[in-house]
C-alpha cells in the first residue's frame, strides 16, 4: 500500500512511519521538513519526503490537490485542525476513494459526565477551540463516510508521550520542574484535592492503532475510535507514583483551584485548568474488539519512560547516587 504521512516528523509519526515501513508499504511523508523525527531508525531511509507548507498552501487552494497528486492508497493526517482544512483534503482524495485516517482528540467530549469510562457514542459537549474544532471536523468526516462521499476513519489519542518531549506532568501541565521536585522528596502542591484525571497513551500505541486502521479499512471507516492507555489516572495517584518511582514518599499538598492558580505561572494555570475540565478517561473497549488495539503502556510506564530521557538531558534533576 502507497502510504502518505502528513506531519509524518513528529510525535505519532515518529514511531508510525517506521512501523508503516517495516510491514512493508510505500510511505511517503509530507511536511515543512523543519524538523528531524524524535527516535532515529533505518526505515527513515527508505521513505519519500515532500516538503510542504500546509498553511500557505491551503490558502492558495492547492494542498489538498498536491496531497491527491501523490497518489497514495491512504492518507494519514496527523496535522489538521480546522473543519476548512479537513474539507480541502477530503474533497481532494474523493476521485479516488483514497483512504483517510484523521487524527482527532479526546478533547472531543468536552467535560466528562459519569463515573464509568466514556466511550465513542458519547454526547459531544466539547469546549475550547481545539476540542470544538476536531469534534466539527470528526462529526464532517463521520457524515461524509455514511454518505459514501469519503472512506474515513478518526482516531482520538489522549495525552501523547514519548522521549523527546516533556509529559503532562501530575500538575496537570508541562513544566518538568514538577518532576524534579518530586524526585527530591519536595512538597508538590495540587488544585483542589488532585483527583481530575489525566488519560496518557505513549505515541507508539497511537502509532500501533493507526496501523492497525490502515490494516482493518473495513472495519475501521465510517469509526472513530479512542486511542490511550488502559485506564486514566488522578493527579493524586499520578504524583504518588512518579514519587514512588524515585524511591521518595509523596508529600502532597492541596489548595482549592482560586488559591492554587495563583502559585503558578499564568500560562501554566491555563494548561492545568484545561486538563483538570476535561478530567478525562476513555474508554478503548471498541478500539480492543474492532482493531485488535493492544496497548503496551500503562499511563504511568509511558510517563517513566518519557522522564527517563528528560533525565538524561538533563531537564529533570535527580539526587545524586
Amino acid at each position: 500500500m502507497r502510504i502518505v504521512v502528513i506531519g509524518g516528523t513528529g510525535h505519532i509519526g515518529t514511531y508510525l512511519v517506521p512501523r508503516l515501513v517495516t510491514a512493508g508499504h510505500e510511505v511517503v511523508v509530507a511536511s515543512r521538513g523543519a524538523r528531524t523525527p524524535y527516535q532515529p531508525h533505518d526505515a527513515w531511509h527508505a521513505v519519500e519526503h515532500h516538503a510542504m507548507d500546509r498553511v500557505t498552501e491551503e490558502v492558495a487552494g492547492t494542498f489538498g490537490a498536491r496531497i491527491a497528486a501523490l497518489g497514495a492508497d491512504a492518507v494519514v493526517d496527523l496535522i489538521c485542525f480546522t473543519l476548512d482544512s479537513a474539507r480541502q483534503l477530503a474533497d481532494a482524495l474523493r476521485t479516488r476513494e483514497t483512504l483517510l485516517l484523521h487524527c482527532g482528540t479526546i478533547w472531543v467530549h468536552g467535560r466528562r459526565g459519569g463515573a464509568e469510562p466514556t466511550t465513542e457514542d458519547a454526547p459531544r459537549q466539547p469546549f475550547g477551540s481545539y476540542g470544538v474544532q476536531k469534534a466539527a471536523i470528526e462529526a464532517w468526516l463521520l457524515d461524509a463516510a455514511r454518505r459514501g462521499t469519503a472512506r474515513a476513519t478518526i482516531l482520538h489519542p489522549g495525552h501523547i508521550v514519548g522521549p523527546g518531549w516533556a509529559p503532562l506532568n501530575p500538575a496537570g501541565h508541562f513544566d518538568p520542574a514538577v518532576f524534579t521536585q518530586l524526585a527530591h522528596g519536595e512538597p508538590l502542591l495540587l488544585p483542589n484535592l488532585g483527583l481530575e484525571t489525566v488519560h496518557h497513551v505513549h505515541a507508539d500505541d497511537v502509532a500501533q492503532a493507526f496501523a492497525l486502521a490502515l490494516a482493518h479499512p473495513e472495519r475501521a471507516v465510517g469509526e472513530s475510535f479512542h486511542v490511550v492507555s488502559p485506564a486514566a489516572i488522578t493527579l493524586r495517584e499520578y504524583a504518588e507514583a512518579m514519587a514512588a518511582h524515585f524511591g521518595q514518599p509523596a508529600r502532597l499538598e492541596f489548595l482549592p483551584w482560586d488559591a492554587w492558580r495563583h502559585t503558578v505561572r499564568e500560562e501554566l494555570a491555563r494548561a492545568t485548568w484545561d486538563h483538570i475540565a476535561h478530567s478525562p478517561d476513555c474508554s478503548i473497549a471498541k478500539a480492543r474488539e474492532r482493531l485488535g488495539y493492544a496497548p503496551r503502556y500503562a499511563s504511568v510506564d509511558a510517563v517513566i519512560e518519557s522522564v527517563r530521557a528528560l533525565v538524561a538531558a538533563g531537564l529533570v534533576r535527580v539526587p545524586s547516587a
